[in-house]
């Protein structure tokens, strides 16, 4: 095989694996209305971690992230089912605001049963 071969074969893997990965993420509809639910606040400081611990549901519903409004204050690292909560782990990477959102919802539908808001201050 030559190398202009080897070059197209390597791009056309490139290219389906680019838009595989844009159609995954696009295939969760985004979340309709949200009800009211608790607000918590935490402080941290730059480069601490924070972990939210939400309670896990029955009937196939589950929590989904619905927005950090900043995530360049906050990024997700890590997530694990620990005893009777799903537990997400978050870096804080700057200094500032930001704000996280989840939904429980069912599978990926758009409807929302409950929320919880996150409002983190990194210092």
């Amino acid at each position: 095989m030559s190398i202009r071969s080897r070059f197209a074969v390597v791009a056309t893997a490139l290219t389906l694996a680019v838009a595989a990965a844009a159609a995954a993420r696009a295939s969760s509809p985004p979340v309709g209305p949200l009800p009211a639910g608790p607000t918590a606040s935490i402080v941290t400081n730059r480069g601490e971690l924070v972990a939210v611990a939400l309670p896990h549901r029955s009937n196939g519903r589950a929590w989904r992230i619905v927005r950090i409004s900043n995530s360049g204050v906050l990024r997700q690292v890590s997530e694990a089912d620990v005893g009777g909560n799903v537990v997400l782990v978050f870096r804080a990477t700057a200094s500032g605001t930001a704000s996280v959102v989840f939904a429980l919802t069912r599978g990926e539908r758009p409807k929302a049963y409950e929320s919880r808001f996150f409002m983190v201050r990194v210092r």
